[in-house]
């Protein structure tokens, strides 16, 4: 079983244009589809499709869209109740795969909002293999709240408790590795690396893997057990405490970046769920971020839409990361 959690979930609307985007003026759609989304509840999607056991954990009522989208899709989900609509966020498509978002904030989360979420992914977390904390954080949930997750995680676990994923972003994510709890994955990408770590920018870590090993080995030494740092359409880099590799997958038409981090990380997790090497999780990673990249809205693909075999894997030799 693998727990996600999905502190800011949004029903994610996209919208695909017949041409590029152009301010101010009247555009056509070709298309529009409106699914559950945000980083937690993408990769619940993503696992589902896969056929791999999942509950997505989030804030808001049973009868909010979002949780009935949730239902429509069979994606297993546990909640509770909140004062406010869970958020709506717009994305715009061009031909060329060029991708807008326009994300809301979300609803604001009282004091008791945060004790009753980390209550339930305690509970959830129990008998799970992964939890998996993702995205961004709604108003009012105070900005270490990963790392108070993990405690309550650890706390409650008497010795037996999941391994530990994130894939967040901003002053949250650097919240959690400045607090010393540790995790066993993180999923920054380029621009997240860089500001992880102050080392490069997200163009030179994109243009150059054995830079961003550099960097993701930074992470590493700050409690890390492992970093895969996905690198937009160029790829990822995979480091661990036993070396590092680099993946690419043949080039594809792009239709929609959106949730394509997302399906890397599902990709990665079902690779570990199977046994599989470091080299062959990565390689299922990239071949999930490639698929999920070659399909409309925020689609996530099925294990047999991937091809792992296509990707190209290299070791890495580790370089220097001076600041």
């Amino acid at each position: 079983m693998i727990v996600t959690l999905t502190a800011n979930p949004s029903l994610d609307r996209t919208i695909e244009l017949t041409g590029r985007l152009a301010r101010g003026d009247v555009q056509r759609a070709s298309a529009t589809r409106e699914q559950p989304g945000g980083k937690g509840v993408n990769v619940s999607r993503a696992l589902i499709a896969s056929g791999i056991d999942t509950i997505a954990v989030l804030p808001g009522d049973a009868s909010d869209p979002m949780l009935v989208a949730l239902r429509g899709e069979r994606i297993p989900a546990v909640s509770f109740g909140i004062a406010e609509r869970i958020r709506s966020n717009i994305t715009l498509t061009e031909p060329d795969g060029t991708t807008t978002k326009i994300n809301e904030p979300g609803p604001t989360l009282t004091a008791a909002d945060e004790a009753a979420l980390i209550d339930v992914v305690v509970s959830q977390s129990r008998k799970a293999e992964w939890l998996v904390l993702a995205g961004s954080l709604p108003p009012g949930l105070p900005v270490d709240f990963y790392a108070r997750v993990v405690r309550a995680v650890r706390a409650a676990g008497n010795g037996s408790t999941p391994r530990i994923a994130i894939d967040s972003s901003g002053a949250p994510f650097a919240a959690l590795l400045d607090s010393g709890v540790g995790v066993d994955l993180v999923k920054p990408n380029a621009e997240e690396l860089a500001e992880l770590t102050g080392y490069g920018d997200e163009d030179s870590l994109e243009a150059d893997p054995l830079q961003a090993f550099a960097a993701a080995r930074l992470l590493l030494a700050r409690g890390c057990r492992a970093v895969l740092a996905t690198l937009g359409g160029r790829g990822a880099v995979l480091a661990t405490e036993d070396g590092g590799w680099f993946a690419r997958m043949p080039p594809i038409e792009v239709r929609s970046t959106v949730g394509a981090g997302d399906s890397s990380l599902a990709g990665y997790l079902l690779a570990d769920r199977r046994g599989d090497s470091p080299r062959l999780r990565l390689a299922q990673a990239v071949a999930h971020g490639t698929a999920a990249a070659s399909l409309s809205g925020s689609t996530m693909p099925s294990v047999d839409q991937t091809h792992p075999e296509t990707a190209l894997v290299e070791v890495l030799t580790p370089i220097t990361a001076d600041h």
